[in-house]
C-alpha cells in the first residue's frame, strides 16, 4: 500500500517525531506541505495530515495543502500534537477531517497526543509537557497507524 504523511512541525519537532513513528508503521514517506506534490499525495492509498496545535487549531499549512488537492479516492487520517488537551466538543482534527471528506477522502480516524509547548503563557516556566511526546505516546501513535493497515480501503 502506498502511504504518504504530510506533516507540518514548526516549534519543537514534536509532530515530526509522531509522523516518523507512524511512517515506520505504515512504510510511508513523510513530506512537508511545501514542496509536496499534490498529485503524488492524491494518488496514495492512505494519506496522513498532521501538525501541532496553535490556539486550539491545526497549523494552516496542512489545511491549505488539502484545499489545493484534487478530489481524492483514498483514505486519510489526521493527527496532532498539543500542549493542552483537546476540548471534547471541538476536537483538533474535526475541521481538517471535514475538509478531507468534502474532497472525497474516506477519513479513517484521528490521533492526538500531548507535547512540549512553550506558548506565551507557559514560556516563563520553561514550557509544559517537557518530556512529551514520550515513549508511551509514540507507541500509541505506532499502534494507531498499524491499525490503519488492517482497515480495507474504499472500493471504486
Amino acid at each position: 500500500m502506498k502511504a504518504v504523511i504530510v506533516c507540518t512541525s514548526v516549534s519543537h519537532g514534536n509532530t515530526r517525531r509522531v509522523a516518523d513513528t507512524m511512517a515506520e508503521a505504515l512504510g510511508a514517506k513523510v513530506v512537508p506541505p511545501e514542496p509536496a506534490d499534490p498529485a503524488e499525495v492524491a494518488g496514495a492509498e492512505l494519506v496522513g495530515f498532521g501538525s501541532g496545535v496553535f490556539h486550539g487549531r491545526l497549523h494552516p499549512r496542512p489545511t491549505g495543502f488539502v484545499e489545493a488537492l484534487p478530489a481524492g479516492l483514498g483514505r486519510a487520517f489526521v493527527f496532532a500534537t498539543s500542549g493542552l488537551p483537546e476540548f471534547p466538543p471541538m476536537p483538533f482534527a474535526r475541521p481538517l477531517s471535514r475538509l478531507l471528506a468534502r474532497k472525497g477522502f474516506e477519513v479513517t480516524g484521528s490521533f492526538s497526543c500531548r507535547a512540549f509547548d512553550t506558548w506565551a503563557p507557559f514560556r516563563p516556566v520553561g514550557g509544559i509537557n517537557k518530556q512529551r511526546p514520550d515513549d508511551a505516546d509514540l507507541a500509541a501513535a505506532h499502534a494507531f497507524a498499524a491499525r490503519l493497515l488492517d482497515r480495507p480501503g474504499p472500493t471504486a
